[in-house]
């Protein structure tokens, strides 16, 4: 499949590297690259951190680094993704190696780090060119994100090195007040609803279940797949990756998975809806139903879980469509967010009041 499929574009405008001190660093820190000169191109998706295909001959590696402009206290942290990497990896292959991380301003112009490269099929909106969808492979794709989720949460991160980098007790507590600050910090219009929201957040926050490594965005754009779809080859954006409630990551997992009877603006607020809308994709019911049985946890508490997920995934477009206005980017995507952000705040409120 060609490169285009997989969200592989030039390097957009105004989000260039420096080609040569990159290239340096590169030969500096890695021993035996091939002569070739270094190429670089872009992936095209994601709206937060910037991604980049870099290759030297038959090298192949991926280079992130954040956004350009003012960024979020403690958001895009570079470093802290590298090390979760390197801790991880060893214990589930579906995380990529790390390879190097780097501070030095002079380089890129912000911290990055470079991991390893994996191939695979990247499903958004679309399945690639010569794929039929049929219900079948929907419910496929389907069991094997829940077994992945299942898998990580499964982990003992007690052997691992995220055990010094977590604090797992009072997670939720820091969770709500954490993300209800930053919605604070981010607010740019009065919406209706944020207040009764947040306090019902704050007033019914559970008892958490036993800890673990949760990924925090694992959403199906995030995953890689073989090209029979028979296995997840990769599993990128661990920035936000920590020691929790699994219930949260399950949460916030299905706060991106759109299906077919949703409200347009949650299935449309981020561009074309994911292929989740489609014949034979499990429901958000299903998908937890299945998580429940496999992992052996209780579910029936899922719907504080839902409505902070909505929550944090309002939060986190909220901060993206405050740069926007505020200059900070001029990516057109940006311009309707704030839609978007008033969407999220109204499902989440009503998968509240059903409790």
């Amino acid at each position: 499949m060609g490169e285009q499929q997989n969200g592989i574009i030039p390097v957009r405008a105004g989000e260039e590297l420096d080609k040569d001190r990159l290239e340096q660093f590169l030969r500096k820190e890695i021993v035996g690259l091939p002569n070739n000169q270094l190429e670089i191109r872009q992936f095209g998706t994601g709206h937060s951190n910037l991604t980049y295909a870099l290759q030297i001959g038959d090298w192949e590696a991926v280079l992130r680094r954040p956004p350009r402009g003012p960024v979020a206290p403690k958001a895009h942290d570079m470093e802290r993704e590298y090390k979760i990497l390197s801790a991880l990896h060893p214990f589930f292959n579906t995380a990529p190696k790390p390879f190097v991380f780097s501070d030095d301003l002079s380089i890129v112009g912000s911290p990055f780090f470079v991991m390893e490269r994996r191939h695979g099929i990247v499903l958004d909106s679309d399945f690639p060119e010569g794929v039929e969808p049929t219900s079948e492979l929907g419910r496929k794709i389907s069991g094997k994100m829940v077994d992945l989720l299942v898998e990580l949460h499964s982990l003992d991160y007690k052997k691992t090195g995220l055990a010094e980098m977590a604090k797992p007790e009072g997670f939720m507590q820091r969770q709500v007040e954490g993300w209800i600050g930053r919605y604070e910090r981010a607010q740019t219009d009065q919406l209706e609803g944020v207040a009764q929201l947040t306090e019902w957040l704050q007033k019914n926050i559970p008892v958490s279940q036993e800890p673990a490594i949760i990924h925090y965005d694992f959403k199906l754009n995030n995953a890689l797949f073989s090209e029979d779809f028979t296995e997840i080859t990769g599993l990128f954006d661990w920035e936000m990756t920590t020691v929790g409630d699994p219930l949260a990551d399950l949460g916030a997992a299905m706060s991106y998975w759109i299906q077919a009877d949703d409200p347009e603006l949650l299935k449309e607020g981020l561009g074309k809806a994911p292929v989740t809308v489609l014949e034979g994709f499990y429901s958000r019911e299903e998908f937890i139903a299945s998580y429940g049985k496999k992992s052996g946890r209780d579910v029936s508490g899922m719907n504080f879980y839902l409505t902070f997920a909505y929550f944090k995934l309002a939060v986190i477009v909220q901060q993206i469509y405050y740069r926007y206005e505020k200059g900070q980017t001029q990516d057109p995507r940006f311009m309707h967010f704030n839609h978007y952000v008033k969407s999220l705040i109204h499902h989440a409120l009503s998968i509240a009041l059903k409790s």
